[in-house]
């Protein structure tokens, strides 16, 4: 039986961006890995970080929900002091006595690794994966160096990649002058706007709180899909006239209750008297929108009556539904995290036109799709299409 094949990605993602994702999917596409650890350091002894420790652990998070094999560790946030390399390797190779070890770095790391901690014992903890240049040359002192490391037991092995330019540096300065750089994924984006994170204005009353109660209330791509829906919601409300801000807190918290067990949403429809459709009272999939409006009122502190239908309706829609709430319902269905489906380009395309025309051809492929595999339609759906198709026909 061969040996598992465990990569490890280190560094203080402060924040997260494109770059590091790139390397991480190129790894694993070459083969070399069956899955990667993505590790934020807590305490980095050789910088500062611009944000907190446990924002940079979501961004992380987030961020990595869009592969499988990019597996985000505590290991060395949760450990107390500086955390070097040799200790990393060493509490993993503990941790997996029999996998192989390979340690994701940039070409230009190999000529700092003679200053690291123990250097001479980290060597033959791991295999070296080294990612090119941006240039993709390698001058002669690189080349010196790495045969110097590897006759003293280094094992070194280059992973074929497109480079990409950017850095953290780069988009903490662009961030500290209110723009937001394609370079970051996008739920990244979300998480810094909405936190006023590396000097970003107009951070969200009460947003820490939200976040965290997210973070632990979903699994990490839905948690991901919040993020991406709310940043979605808020260009559609900018474009078509309807609040922004409303439109990111309800895209931030339109499925907020979507892990809760079906009995627990049955009990909070019971109390409040939300529903005794049985569609509804049998299925999670339809429930927890009008928990979620309700857990939104009660946990979260919300409110605001238009934000709060903007939540109920998201995944049926409702004859007569207000834009701001129509924003959201399409945001969902078009974010860019979302998986492909036989009309998104299409339905992305025509959000950039008109709402009403975009949510009618994303509720109608809906339909379809429940239809053609003989599931339940409820009939609120069905009941929303037929009035945006009163709608469209008025224009």
């Amino acid at each position: 039986m061969s040996k598992q094949r465990i990569g490890i990605l280190g560094g203080t993602f402060d924040p997260i961006h494109s770059g590091h994702l790139r390397m991480g999917i190129s790894v694993l596409e070459s083969g070399c890995l069956d899955r990667l650890l993505v590790l934020p350091s807590g305490r980095p002894p050789h910088k500062s970080c611009g944000a907190p420790a446990e924002d940079r652990w979501k961004m992380v998070v987030a961020a990595c929900a869009c592969d499988e094999r990019l597996v985000p560790s505590r290991l060395e946030m949760d450990r107390p002091g500086k955390i070097y390399t040799y200790d990393t390797l060493t509490a993993i190779r503990r941790q997996f006595p029999d996998a192989e070890l390979f340690y994701v770095i940039g070409a230009d790391t190999v000529l700092q690794l003679r200053s690291w901690y123990r250097s001479e014992d980290v060597l033959p903890l791991c295999t070296f994966l080294v990612c090119p240049r941006q240039d993709s040359s390698e001058p002669d002192e690189y080349k010196s160096e790495l045969k110097k490391l590897s006759s003293r037991g280094g094992k070194f092995r280059t992973v074929p990649m497109e480079s990409v330019s950017v850095s953290s540096t780069e988009i903490r300065s662009a961030l500290a002058l209110g723009k937001i750089p394609e370079n970051l994924p996008v739920p990244v984006r979300e998480y810094c706007r909405c936190k006023g994170l590396y000097g970003l204005s107009g951070k969200l009353e009460g947003i820490d709180s939200w976040l965290d109660r997210l973070f632990a209330a979903l699994k990490p791509g839905r948690f991901a899909h919040s993020l991406s829906v709310a940043l979605t919601a808020v260009k559609l409300a900018s474009l078509y006239g309807e609040d922004p801000l409303r439109a990111e807190q309800a895209g931030l918290l339109h499925d907020c209750a979507k892990y809760y067990p079906l009995e627990d949403m049955c009990r909070i429809a019971k109390e409040h008297s939300l529903t005794d459709d049985p569609a509804f009272l049998g299925s999670s999939a339809l429930l927890h929108s009008l928990i979620g409006a309700q857990v939104a009122q009660d946990e979260y502190g919300m409110h605001d009556p238009a934000v709060l239908d903007a939540i109920r309706y998201h995944n049926t829609g409702c004859p007569g539904m207000s834009r701001l709430a129509m924003c959201v319902c399409l945001a969902d269905s078009i974010e860019p995290l979302r998986r492909s489906y036989p009309l998104l380009d299409e339905v992305r395309s025509l959000s950039e036109k008109s709402l009403e025309r975009a949510l009618l051809l994303s509720l109608e492929g809906t339909a379809k799709y429940v239809k053609s595999r003989g599931r339940y339609l409820h009939p609120r759906t069905k009941n929303t299409i037929r009035w945006l198709r009163s709608q469209v026909g008025s224009e």
